[in-house]
């Protein structure tokens, strides 16, 4: 006789089968690509390139890239109606959440920019 999951996961108490499956939902959502989000919060690669103004097959490049922009990240969760935030870990101290960066209002607290002036030719 084969033992399935299914049949462990019955016979565990209540409890232990909802931590059981809170941490097998944890471990998912660390391992997650944006499309795998993208499919979670049931958009298709069309709605969600509709609501980014940009074709379905800019949204195909952002799935497919392994190095975006954080501004192009942020904009890819915002549109799904979720929020980015950026967390730094280390061994020996605790998570560090950094502020500013690929935050929408990033421009508006830095230093203003100086332009240099031109000269136009007549």
């Amino acid at each position: 006789m084969t033992t399935t999951l299914k049949d462990v996961m019955e016979r565990l108490p209540a409890g232990r089968r909802k931590k059981v499956v809170a941490r097998a939902d944890a471990l998912v959502a660390e391992a997650m690509t944006l499309r795998d989000l993208r499919l979670a919060r049931r958009y298709t690669q069309k709605n969600l390139a509709r609501k980014l103004r940009v074709g379905q097959d800019g949204i195909s490049r952002i799935e497919q890239r392994s190095d975006l922009l954080l501004s192009t990240l942020r904009h890819y969760v915002s549109a799904m109606g979720g929020s980015l935030k950026l967390v730094a870990k280390f061994p020996d101290r605790p998570d560090v959440v950094l502020g500013g960066l690929g935050s929408p209002d990033r421009e508006e607290k830095g230093p203003a920019r100086k332009r240099r002036a031109r000269s136009v030719e007549p």
